[in-house]
This record gives structure tokens, C-alpha cells and sequence, in this order.
């Protein structure tokens, strides 16, 4: 049998393909789980936001030892978020809380990255 000079040149081709689907297909996978731990990030922040604003709200609206920005504080770190800042002024019924998570170093990004969150809650107490 004999080989043509075509087909010797052409040796190999398809291994450097294959190598290019694969890295194509490693980078997409890394930037699939860098999407998903940011959306989980956004989803928790956003939770710690509501917890902190509700209780927030909720000693506005019913005094006790612990003030508003403690509460809010509290709960949005057990939630694993930092208060950036909260618009709860005793007297008032709402409370406005930002809060942020860190969402630490993805694959595809050389910083750690941060996300934000707000929530604002309102207290509606009935009149006698």
C-alpha cells in the first residue's frame, strides 16, 4: 500500500481538534460553575437582606432591648452577609437594609468578587 504525501501532512489534524473542543469545553464548564456560585451568592445576600430588614422592621414596630440596626445586623450575619447600611430610624415603621456577600475566587476571575443586596420592609400595625 501506498500513502499519498497528502495523507502524511495531514496526520495528527484531528487530535489538535480534539484538543481545541476540549479546552473549549473545560473553559465553558468552569464558566457554568462560576455563573452558578454567583447566582447562589445573589440568592443568599438577597435572603440576608429580607431577614435583616424584616427584623429590622419588626423592632421598629415593637420595641424591646435590642435596637433595629442590632437586629438587622444579626440576622443578615447569620445569614453569612455584612450590613453595608440600614435606613431604620427609631419612630418609623420601615427599615431599609443593603447588605453584601462575598462570593470568593471563581475560575475565570482573577478577583474575589462581592455581591450586593437591598431589601425594605414595612410594618402595617391595625388602628384601634
Amino acid at each position: 500500500m501506498n500513502r499519498s504525501r497528502l495523507e502524511d501532512g495531514e496526520r495528527g489534524s484531528v487530535s489538535v481538534i480534539a484538543a481545541g473542543i476540549l479546552v473549549a469545553v473545560m473553559v465553558l464548564a468552569l464558566g457554568a460553575a462560576d455563573l452558578a456560585r454567583v447566582l447562589v451568592a445573589v440568592s443568599k445576600a438577597q435572603t440576608a437582606a429580607d431577614a435583616g430588614a424584616l427584623a429590622a422592621s419588626q423592632s421598629l414596630a415593637f420595641p424591646s432591648d435590642v435596637d433595629a440596626l442590632r437586629s438587622a445586623i444579626d440576622l443578615a450575619t447569620r445569614n453569612g452577609a455584612r450590613v453595608r447600611s440600614c435606613a431604620c430610624e427609631p419612630g418609623a415603621f420601615e427599615a431599609r437594609v443593603e447588605v453584601e456577600m462575598a462570593v470568593g475566587r471563581l475560575f475565570l476571575s482573577p478577583d474575589d468578587l462581592v455581591v450586593t443586596a437591598r431589601a425594605r420592609a414595612v410594618v402595617d400595625l391595625p388602628q384601634p
